[in-house]
């Protein structure tokens, strides 16, 4: 894909001091099945265990979690080359915590792009908008709740749905948490359930079934 055309003109991001990247693909020669793509940060990161094993027998799952904003100059070039590893039957995407301290004009027409981008490379493939959790520090959850604002706002405009990761952890008690952004592992399962739960339901009006392979979540061959 010609990636200039998604691409902010200019970019005032400045890099965190450790940037990090990491991706898995489960079951990956099982190319007949459902399969899910995860885009987001450490949050996917934390539940995309509990939520494999709560689709063990549905779907196969990859995810790709990033530190970068999606104001990065390299954010589309390696989210391409991550979603050049389809097909995917259903998209998850985040971005926002790490773009707390972007320009927000910059990340709102980055987000923009990078939703345009999904949906022309994967045209007719379920995308939902995942807002971001929030934190534990009370002015970091305000900033959170107006960029999830804004996340909302713009999936009604290009008819996306949302799932809601924040209302459900916002009045959590301080100990749901380890440290200011990341959760205990009683709550990174809720959160693993509600992404889960939305999952279910899409693959249920779809009639998606996952055919098993030799490496499949359950070892046996359907």
């Amino acid at each position: 894909m010609d990636l200039e055309k998604y691409q902010l003109a200019n970019s005032s991001r400045v890099r965190e001091n450790i940037e990090w990247s990491m991706t898995y693909s489960y079951n990956a020669p099982d190319r007949r099945s459902p399969r899910i793509l995860l885009i987001g940060d450490s949050i996917c990161k934390a539940y995309h265990t509990e939520l494999r094993r709560l689709l063990q027998g549905r779907a196969n799952l990859t995810f790709w979690a990033s530190s970068k904003c999606v104001t990065d100059p390299d954010y589309l070039r390696e989210l391409d080359f991550i979603t050049d590893g389809g097909p995917f039957s259903l998209i998850l995407f985040n971005n926002g915590i790490h773009a707390m301290v972007s320009d927000r004009q910059e990340w709102q027409e980055a987000y923009s792009n990078t939703v345009r981008f999904l949906r022309d490379k994967f045209p007719g493939i379920p995308l939902y908008i995942v807002l971001s959790t929030p934190s534990r520090d009370a002015s970091k959850t305000e900033i959170i709740r107006a960029m999830n604002q804004w996340n909302t706002e713009y999936a009604q405009s290009v008819a996306l749905p949302v799932i809601d990761l924040f209302a459900p952890a916002v009045n959590l008690d301080r100990s749901a948490w380890g440290d200011d952004f990341h959760f205990q592992p009683g709550t990174v399962l809720m959160l693993a359930e509600i992404v889960a739960e939305k999952i279910e339901n899409l693959f249920a009006e779809n009639g998606l079934k996952q055919k098993m392979t030799l490496t499949g979540p359950d070892g046996s061959l359907k």
